[in-house]
């Protein structure tokens, strides 16, 4: 583990992800295939009860394997060695029957996977249900909308929270349906044909999957990387929605913004004041590397003829990174959005610093009725700027229009942000239903 990797990655995930958790699905694949080869009657079951039971890690070294696996450009094949020692005999002849290397990897990589999704889609729900309750209690706080990094029209917190809410729900959905039927076995021999099991293949392929509780795939996979890819970029994507949600917090919490705060925000080392968003940080981070780390697997699906040279290999670490920084990304958010601090009182003053500015396009929608469209426009726009640079409120400028045809009582009323806040409870209202009705991946 290097020094980084802790402050990203969760322990747990980080586990889940080891050498060692490699070694144990590589041990559970070969205890697999042999298992299937018996049941199928290819396998004597005496020397596949003998493979089985040496299918344990504490009987192997990492380091060495690793090491040994330079030579041969993968992990398996010393392993194979390593395993026909500990079994010894003639049931040693049996072990790794009709497989190959990228068999026992590809697995592997699906085992791993399925274990790590787990905790990612735990460390999701809790962003779901964060975000969940965040939209359900502010639904109706009223907070200023921002377009191009510019104060737009009013909106609510709730309804800000609801977006975020339906992007991880999306997110959270593919990733779902890959963890239930995307990950599968693979079993194909030496180039996909299976030849060595003779008629028995098609049976021990059906018997391997159901021996991992991994999907039966229709035929081989080893230079079709589409499911590799998916599961990468659904994780990535993952990643990415929750960046979104750590953008807006990192710029929500800046000072002269304040309307929200990281419950266990960060100190500097030299700043004593500082109340830095290092969850919102290290969720940031995460998602790039989640996504750099996708697009190599993106870029490993053009691969030669039935078996790859360099971009199989290149997955490996790429496919465990993205996992890693994925549920990074979760687990941060998850934090963030549990302990977060909302600001409801200077969400409000935010908003009525512009001095009814936020409210142009309310006002233009009214007064185009009398003045027209273009007419309307010009004469807020001409208002605001004289707001702006002379210093006078935008009210008072307006009231000394003479076109403006409102009175004061009417002109106050228009710029109430209460007033002008369209759907945002009823968008807040059917994301809470989505949420509701979301298929439990809990269960």
């Amino acid at each position: 583990m290097t020094l980084f990797a802790p402050i990203f990655v969760p322990e747990a995930l980080g586990q889940e992800l080891a050498d060692e958790a490699w070694l144990a699905a590589m041990l559970d694949a070969e205890r697999a295939l042999v298992t299937a080869g018996a049941l199928a009657g290819v396998v004597p079951a005496a020397a596949a009860a003998a493979v089985a039971d040496c299918c344990r890690p504490e009987l192997f070294d990492i380091h060495q394997l690793a090491t040994a696996g330079r030579a041969t450009g993968n992990p398996v094949e010393p392993l194979v060695r390593a395993l026909r020692a500990q079994v010894g005999g003639e049931a040693a002849q049996w072990v790794h029957f009709g497989a190959t290397s990228q068999d026992i990897v590809d697995t592997a990589a699906m085992l791993v996977a399925r274990r790590a999704l787990e905790l990612v889609l735990a460390d999701s729900d809790r962003v779901a249900a964060a975000c969940a309750r965040l939209a359900r209690e502010h639904r109706s706080a009223p907070m200023v909308a921002r377009t191009l990094l510019q104060q737009a029209v009013p909106t609510t917190f709730g309804a800000k929270a609801a977006g975020w809410l339906v992007g991880v729900l999306e997110a959270q959905r593919r990733l779902v349906e890959l963890r239930e039927h995307g990950l599968a076995a693979q079993l194909g021999g030496a180039a996909g044909t299976l030849a060595a099991l003779g008629s028995s293949g098609p049976e021990v392929l059906r018997l391997y999957a159901l021996e991992l509780g991994l999907a039966e795939p229709v035929l081989p996979w080893h230079a079709n990387r589409v499911r590799v890819a998916e599961l990468g970029a659904a994780l990535a994507i993952m990643a990415g929605a929750l960046g979104k949600i750590a953008q807006d917090v990192v710029l929500l919490s800046q000072s002269e913004v304040a309307e929200v705060a990281e419950g266990a925000g960060g100190g500097s080392s030299t700043m004593p004041q500082k109340r830095n968003p290092v969850g919102s940080t290290l969720a940031l981070a995460c998602a790039r590397h989640a996504s750099a780390n996708a697009g190599l697997l993106m870029g490993a699906l053009v691969q030669e003829h039935e078996r790859a040279a360099g971009a199989w290999q290149a997955e490996w670490e790429a496919l465990t990174q993205t996992l890693a920084f994925g549920g990074g990304a979760a687990a941060a958010m998850a934090g963030v959005l549990e302990g977060l601090a909302v600001d409801a009182a200077r969400m409000r003053a935010n908003l009525d610093a512009s001095g009814g500015l936020v409210l142009s396009e309310r006002l233009s929608l009214l007064l185009a009725e009398r003045l027209g469209r273009q007419a309307a426009h010009d004469l807020l726009a001409a208002a605001a700027t004289r707001a702006a640079t002379g210093g006078r409120p935008f009210r008072d400028e307006l009231l000394a229009e003479r076109s403006l045809g409102l009175s004061p009582e009417q002109l106050d009323a228009a710029l109430d942000p209460a007033g002008y806040l369209g759907s945002a409870e009823i968008f807040v209202e059917r994301a809470l239903t989505l949420y509701e009705l979301a298929p439990a991946r809990r269960s």
